[in-house]
């Protein structure tokens, strides 16, 4: 029983070490604006949002913990309340979600409540046990604390058609930074 939890002490370690390599952690987001996002299936996304300050697009892709419903997508923040992306929602929750090799389709984030985000974890954690017992040592050991009240976030889509741009108006799917069809 010690090397098993000597094991998963060891495996968290370097996961949360990967989560600080730059250029690994961007990866992803290369490949879903190449139009490969289809390549990290269904429990991926990518998520466009607005930089609280500097008003500039900021992309990250997450993980897809559950989804509650047809055109909602829910989200951890495996930062807690301190990653960017999370705090950039919270200013504005006009967003961009890219769903495998989709075009980007307008959403709007909610952030849970504390109540809900449990239950949604505990889910997650009985729907796939295997990846909560490596992924919940190494988000504790990169947040230095329990993961009990990390912030999900629900990313619920727009009817279609239509995009929204962060700052409430409307645009056409084509714009800088994504490439035409």
């Amino acid at each position: 029983m010690a090397t098993s939890s000597a094991a998963v002490r060891a495996a968290a370690t370097g996961a949360a070490r990967l989560l600080r390599v730059r250029w690994l952690v961007r990866a992803p987001v290369w490949a879903y604006r190449a139009r490969l996002g289809a390549l990290f299936g269904s429990r991926l996304v990518m998520l466009e949002h607005t930089g609280r300050t500097s008003g500039r697009r900021r992309f990250v892709v997450l993980e897809v913990v559950g989804r509650p419903a047809r055109d909602t997508y829910l989200v951890v923040s495996g930062f807690g309340s301190r990653a960017q992306w999370f705090r950039n929602i919270q200013a504005n929750p006009q967003v961009r979600l890219c769903i495998r090799s989709r075009r980007p389709v307008p959403a709007k984030a909610r952030v849970l409540t504390r109540d809900q985000a449990r239950a949604a974890l505990a889910a997650y954690a009985a729907a796939r046990p295997r990846a909560w017992a490596t992924l919940k040592p190494a988000l504790e050991h990169t947040l230095g604390a329990e993961v009990g009240d990390l912030p999900m976030v629900t990313l619920d889509l727009a009817p279609p058609g239509r995009v929204s741009r962060h700052d409430g108006a409307l645009e056409p799917l084509e714009g800088p930074g994504w490439p035409s069809r």
